[in-house]
């Protein structure tokens, strides 16, 4: 009778939260197979890793749809038209400011950090510059938003002022990784949302 396959020994929902701690950590390149393998449900073979995943870029792909399904919702609020469109940005900004300094995960915003990294578009970098992007197109609707219903002056420009919002997110995962204080990052998106201001009518 032939011997059946030996059955997987690691649970693969906790793996794949094991590997987004560790690209997260570490970025997509500089994590090797053999972290990965050492991370996940303290160590996994070879032939059971690519059973379970495939390869280390389709684990990452699996990552970062984890990540952008949990830690990354705290950028909805640019996409909820219920909002008034200054709120939502301020929002979006003080929620990813203080899921950037949470305990229980690398600190930082694993999408933005992936900007540091330099990874061919097979690897992952594809899908991080697509998430950025929708994250720039939240912000800038929101702006379009303001300026369309008079929040902001006719004038503004809406592609400066994203890129101000958008470059101040991407500063904060460099800010949160060297260890500043929620508090501090919190005070400065008080002082950002003053650009906003200035924008008014």
């Amino acid at each position: 009778m032939a011997q059946m396959g030996r059955p997987r020994t690691f649970d693969r929902d906790a793996a794949i939260v094991q590997a987004m701690h560790l690209f997260w950590e570490h970025g997509y390149e500089s994590t090797s197979l053999s972290q990965l393998k050492a991370g996940i449900a303290g160590g996994i073979s070879a032939p059971s890793f690519y059973a379970a995943f495939g390869s280390k870029e389709a684990l990452f792909q699996e990552a970062l749809a984890l990540y952008q399904s949990t830690h990354g919702q705290v950028m909805e609020s640019l996409f909820d038209g219920t909002l008034p469109a200054r709120e939502a940005v301020e929002q979006a900004l003080r929620r990813s400011a203080r899921m950037q300094c949470e305990a229980g995960h690398p600190r930082g915003c694993m999408v933005a950090l992936g900007v540091i990294g330099v990874c061919a578009p097979e690897q992952g970098a594809t899908a991080l510059s697509a998430a950025r992007e929708r994250t720039r197109r939240g912000i800038r609707a929101c702006i379009e938003r303001a300026i369309a219903d008079g929040e902001l002056a006719s004038d503004t420009d809406s592609s400066a002022l994203t890129s101000a919002f958008d470059g101040f997110l991407l500063g904060l995962s460099t800010l949160a990784r060297d260890g500043i204080e929620h508090a501090m990052l919190d005070a400065a998106v008080s002082q950002v949302m003053r650009i906003w201001d200035a924008c008014r009518r």
